[in-house]
């Protein structure tokens, strides 16, 4: 039977390469459609927690893993010779970057220096990894070519980027349009018809190339409109003026505007890295991406801005960041979710002590963190007498579940940096609010 045939029938067997944020909500996705669907992952602890049932990601609900194990939908390996009896592979491994900011594809390079070896006629393979124009073609086909087989004919060969937005109720894998380019028409054909198994529309584009790019540009745009918001914060505190009141003016223009807003520093693996890619590469080819290296440079300085309002709010009380005891609120990347990656709150708390402040956290999401190569456990829940203790209160994450009103009532000084205490609160120092007193 036909790899097509195989998918339309449901009788195709999905792999999936990466069992982190994109690669187990996409799983079940497959497993929903009815599909058979093997994970691997060289963690072992993930593949263990997966075979006993145990979920670890937000996204993901507990009952569509059991479902999918007690149907016998879904197994974790981390064998790759399981690949062997696969008819399409989804590839989600990280692609972060390296300390000279560069991209770091080690983690693509070792999945396929281990799928080379097990690829056969008739297969797909999907690489879902953000990753610079010219991977999919440049890196991952030739590896795949090795052993004779053509693409397009042997093998099919497509980039399609995850657009995973962890905590969003709203949009979720099935329901976010899914961008699609193959090395050739026939692959992208059979890519698409296996993602239009799970998904209400696939984009299909001219080349995976196109698709690459399609990945960069979104995140860019927002990394480059977050910097922008946040370079108005900072010059509406110099103006003594209130951010929030003109942005939220702003985005009251039907047309022509589109409403971001500022904040203590980028978090997450995606808008903090992918324009780094993108950047990496037009250097390669002799052009400076000027946007979105000033837009680094606004982002990455929000943490030091957002400690020196701590600073200049404890001096108006007479106090020094030195032996003060801080605490933050929030330390996830964004809100409603448990994920610290690239979270600013780290920096943000990494420069309080080094600067002298004792500082200790809040997150009903996050229970401990790594900060300074030792583990920091957070406080269990938020009591008047922790906030009554605190010298200053930074308001990192604006999780829906944190009791901003008791903060607000019980804090000695408030740093916010998401707008979410009151204005008329008289002991908070708003990010983006100069003083107008």
């Amino acid at each position: 039977m036909a790899l097509k045939n195989k998918i339309t029938s449901r009788d195709a067997r999905i792999g999936v390469i990466g069992l982190g944020y994109v690669g187990l909500p996409l799983a079940m996705e497959f497993t929903r459609s009815g599909f058979n669907v093997t994970g691997i992952d060289i963690d072992t602890e993930k593949v263990e927690k997966l075979s006993r049932g145990e979920n670890y990601i937000q996204d993901v609900k507990d009952t569509d893993l059991d479902h999918a194990i007690q149907k016998n939908l879904f197994s974790a390996s981390t064998d790759f010779s399981v690949i062997q009896d696969l008819d399409a592979i989804s590839i989600c491994v990280p692609t972060p970057l390296n300390k000279e900011k560069n991209p770091d594809i080690s983690f693509i390079n070792s999945v396929m220096n281990s799928l080379k070896d097990y690829i056969h006629p008739d297969m797909l393979i999907v690489l879902e990894s953000t990753t610079y124009p010219g991977t999919t073609r440049e890196l991952i086909l030739p590896k795949l070519a090795e052993n004779g087989y053509v693409v397009g004919e042997d093998f099919y060969l497509c980039f399609s980027p995850e657009r995973i937005d962890p905590g969003n109720t709203e949009f979720g894998t099935a329901n976010t349009p899914k961008v699609l380019g193959g090395v050739t028409k026939k692959c992208s054909e059979m890519g698409s018809a296996l993602y239009e198994t799970i998904v209400s529309q696939v984009v299909s584009v001219s080349s995976p190339e196109t698709a690459e790019m399609v990945k960069l540009l979104e995140n860019t745009f927002r990394a480059i409109n977050i910097g922008l918001a946040n370079e108005v914060a900072i010059m509406c505190e110099k103006l003594k003026v209130d951010v929030w009141e003109v942005i939220d003016a702003a985005a009251t223009k039907p047309f022509g505007y589109m409403k971001f807003t500022p904040g203590p520093g980028l978090g997450g693996h995606c808008i903090p890295i992918d324009p780094h890619y993108l950047s990496w590469k037009l250097k390669a080819l002799d052009y400076d991406a000027r946007f979105i290296q000033l837009a680094g440079e606004i982002n990455t300085a929000m943490p030091r801005h957002v400690a020196n309002l701590v600073r200049d709010g404890l001096n108006s009380q007479q106090k020094s960041i030195k032996g003060s005891n801080i605490l933050v609120i929030g330390v996830a990347y964004k809100k409603n979710v448990n994920d610290v990656r690239e979270s600013p709150a780290l920096d943000v708390m990494k420069l309080l002590q080094h600067d002298g402040a004792a500082i200790s956290f809040f997150d009903p999401h996050i229970s401990q963190v790594r900060l300074n190569e030792e583990t920091m456990a957070g406080h269990e829940f938020l009591s008047r007498d922790i906030l009554n203790k605190a010298d200053a209160v930074i308001i990192i994450t604006d999780h829906d579940n944190i009791d901003f009103q008791l903060i607000s009532t019980e804090s000695r000084l408030i740093i916010d940096t998401r707008n979410v205490i009151d204005k008329n609160c008289s002991t908070v120092v708003r990010l983006g609010v100069g003083n107008q007193g």
